[in-house]
């Protein structure tokens, strides 16, 4: 009897390798062509320097200083994740509005409501149980991070509003509220500065090491419930067909109005996550110019893992080990922590100018639903509204 014959198994392979390779190329080139510009920026830098002698192995320095505060011991891992966490739960708010061929620029606005709401809450039960506590303020957290995404979405659905222009413009108004808010009513009595009381029993416990907190798990388990939700439910292919062709989406008896309206709140209410994580496990009190660049960062997430929940956990990762290496980066080899914002706005522009790399290194596209770029420039309800 004659064995079965494996020579099909190559053949099989073959093209799932040319796909999963067709969606990590280009992140990856721009990875590594990221790292090549902070390379020249760092050399450039020496020559600016009054004295300074160029040294051609400082960028190599600089990167392995990096690398080692974010991977040299488990401190410097599990700073990794702290620095990880929200940007995975930015990268799913803007991931998912991209789905629904939504420009959820607002990421930064629902953040900081996030952050404002869990801290007013944890503010007014800071000696509750802890349970009770950290739950209410977590809430509270989602709940103003998904009216502060309603807004743009019902603005969208109802008059066309462009999510761009008004998200832009509600992230100006968060930081005034911020600013009112905690110099105002959340001020806390005693202090010169404008700062409020800790969230006292709201704070979220540690988990892992020294300061590596709950929200670590809570952003596993959103990526776990993003994903479910666009890849095994009505809802999530609802979304991605409204995304994808709303025209074709309606004749199905789909509503991109309401879709409209329910994805950005849902991306608010990741956005408004975030936030809460932040005040609740990091920082536990707010000041007037509370506010990190996680919501802004959120978008080079999402577009560098394709909108796909697992990738955007590795971008976050790394994103979020560029973050937590900075400051041995800039010890040990005097080399500023901005440059880790270069690194990330040259990744970003390379992944924008994705036709361009396309053709200089000669990729193939991928398949339909993959690419996110588009969204940037031109959403499903751009010129009119969805009815």
């Amino acid at each position: 009897m004659t064995a079965p014959s494996s020579s099909g198994s190559p053949g099989r392979a073959t093209p799932l390798l040319a796909q999963i390779w067709a969606v990590i190329a280009l992140p990856l080139i721009s990875i590594l062509l990221a790292l090549l510009v902070g390379a020249f920026v760092i050399l450039a830098s020496q020559l600016v320097l009054p004295g300074g002698n160029l040294d051609l192995l400082l960028p190599l320095t600089a990167y392995a200083a990096l690398f080692q505060g974010a991977f040299g011991n488990f401190d410097a891992l599990v700073d990794t994740l702290i620095s990880t966490t929200p940007l995975v739960l930015g990268g799913l708010s803007v991931g998912l509005a991209f789905k629904a061929g939504l420009f959820n620029i607002g990421a930064q606005g629902q953040f900081l409501l996030g952050a404002l709401g869990a801290v007013a809450a944890g503010v007014a039960l800071a000696g509750a149980p802890p349970l009770v506590a950290i739950t209410v303020a977590l809430a509270a957290g989602i709940l103003a991070g998904a009216f502060w995404g309603f807004i743009p979405g019902l603005l969208k659905a109802v008059s066309g509003a462009h999510e761009v222009v008004v998200t832009i413009m509600l992230n100006y108004i968060a930081i005034a509220v911020i600013a009112a808010v905690v110099g105002g009513p959340l001020r806390q009595q005693g202090r010169p500065e404008a700062i409020t009381p800790d969230v006292g029993n709201a704070a979220l416990p540690v988990i892992i090491g020294n300061d590596g907190h709950a929200g670590i798990a809570l952003a596993i388990v959103a990526v776990a419930v993003v994903a479910f939700l666009l890849f095994r439910t009505t809802l999530g292919f609802e979304i991605r067909i409204v995304g994808a062709n709303p025209d074709a989406a309606r004749y199905a008896g789909m509503r991109p109005r309401a879709l409209t309206i329910l994805t950005m709140s849902i991306a608010g209410a990741l956005a408004g996550l975030a936030g809460a994580v932040v005040v609740l496990g990091v920082t536990h009190l707010m000041t007037p110019s509370f506010g990190t660049t996680v919501g802004f960062d959120s978008i080079a997430v999402a577009l560098l893992g394709r909108t796909n929940p697992v990738g955007i956990v590795a971008a976050a990762f790394l994103f979020g080990a560029l973050r937590a290496g900075a400051s041995l980066m800039q010890i040990k080899a005097g080399i500023p922590v901005e440059l880790i914002d270069v690194l990330q706005a040259t990744i970003l522009l390379f992944l924008v100018a994705n036709p361009v790399l396309r053709r200089a290194f000669r990729l193939r596209g991928v398949k339909a639903g993959l690419e996110t770029t588009e969204t940037i420039t031109k959403t499903y309800a751009g010129e009119v509204a969805p009815r």
